[in-house]
C-alpha cells in the first residue's frame, strides 16, 4: 500500500459525500439503540448541507479514500457573547476506526473555524450512558455543561405547541 491509500484527510463535506454521511448518520442512531427513529434521506441531507440556504455544515474525515467519520454541525448564537458558535450535531467514525485520533481531528477543525471565524464556543451533547464517548471528550479537556437540562418537543406535542392559542 502506497502513502495516499492509508492516510487520513479531514475536510468540509462535499455533495459526493452525502451517501456516505447518511450511512453514516443512521450507524450512528443504530449505536445510539434508536436506529427507528432516523428517517434522514440522501436528498434530505443534500438539500440541508448543500441546498440554496444551508442550513447545517459537515466535516468527513477520510480514510484510504473512504468516509469513516463524520461531523454535522450548524451554528448558535450567544446572546450574551453577541457572537455565533458551533453546535456538533453528530460525531461519528466507525468503529474499527477509532483511536486514531479521527475523532480528534474532526473536533480540532471545528474549533479551527470557531477560532479563524471569531465563533465563542464549541457546544454539544453526549447520552449519559456512552462511557467511551464521555471519556473521548474528557480527555479533550471539555467542560459537561451538568448544570443545563436539555429539552425537546417533537411529534404531537410539537404539534400541540404550534396551535396555542396566545395568552396576551
Amino acid at each position: 500500500m502506497s502513502t495516499t491509500e492509508t492516510a487520513s484527510v479531514v475536510r468540509r463535506a462535499e455533495p459526493d459525500d452525502v451517501p456516505a454521511i447518511v450511512a453514516l448518520v443512521h450507524e450512528l442512531a443504530d449505536y445510539e439503540r434508536a436506529s427507528d427513529e432516523c428517517t434522514v434521506t440522501t436528498e434530505q441531507m443534500h438539500t440541508v448541507l448543500f441546498g440554496p440556504t444551508p442550513a447545517a455544515f459537515a466535516h468527513v474525515v477520510e480514510s484510504g479514500g473512504e468516509v469513516i467519520g463524520i461531523a454535522v454541525w450548524f451554528l448558535n448564537f450567544s446572546t450574551w457573547d453577541g457572537v455565533h458558535g458551533i453546535y456538533l450535531e453528530d460525531l461519528y467514525v466507525r468503529p474499527q476506526m477509532r483511536g486514531g485520533g479521527h475523532g480528534r481531528a474532526l473536533i480540532s477543525a471545528l474549533a479551527r473555524e470557531c477560532v479563524d471565524k471569531g465563533y465563542s464556543r464549541l457546544t454539544w451533547a453526549v447520552l449519559d450512558w456512552n462511557e467511551p464517548a464521555i471519556g473521548f471528550y474528557r480527555a479533550l479537556s471539555a467542560d459537561a455543561q451538568d448544570d443545563w437540562t436539555n429539552y425537546r418537543l417533537t411529534g404531537a406535542a410539537l404539534e400541540d405547541a404550534a396551535n396555542w392559542a396566545p395568552v396576551l
